[in-house]
């Protein structure tokens, strides 16, 4: 369900940018925060972007082998392990919302741009957010989460 919301919300607010923002004119929202929409033909800080095209469907199938891998590991939690659907519903969506832009597109649609004086963070989208939220979420699980039996150290 949370991969549902993260990708209906993801596509609405880009919806939102293709149709009210103009293309890499940046609308101030604080000294810190514009919306400006862009378009990402590679992958996080647009590496591989100006790979020719490759890439396109190179990051495609990367895309949809970790979304199955995380489908697969989602239906296998233990009961004791069912904390990470949350953040692992938010990679999953988060991925498939970018997964359909560029299906669809051929690039992913940015539109939130945040920077300080003239150092500006690369433009990103609410799918990005949602999977650097569930990996965050996932790794602080990973390392400092509660202990389940799966992680509990063997009896000598």
């Amino acid at each position: 369900m949370t991969a549902v919301i993260v990708v209906a919300l993801d596509q609405w607010t880009k919806q939102i940018a293709v149709t009210e923002l103009e293309y890499r004119i940046p609308i101030m929202v604080t000294s810190w925060f514009d919306w400006m929409l862009t378009y990402n033909t590679g992958a996080a800080f647009s590496f591989l972007a100006d790979a020719g095209g490759w890439q396109r469907w190179f990051l495609t199938s990367i895309a949809v082998a970790v979304s199955a891998f995380i489908v697969v590991w989602l239906f296998r939690l233990t009961p004791a392990d069912r904390g990470l659907v949350l953040p692992l519903g938010l990679i999953l969506g988060g991925g498939m919302g970018n997964l359909i832009d560029r299906v669809l597109l051929g690039h992913v649609v940015d539109f939130i741009s945040l920077h300080y004086e003239h150092r500006y963070w690369p433009a990103f989208n609410l799918a990005d957010s949602a999977i650097t939220l569930g990996a965050g979420w996932w790794l602080i699980d990973a390392f400092w989460g509660r202990t389940s039996p799966s992680r509990e150290a063997p009896v000598s």
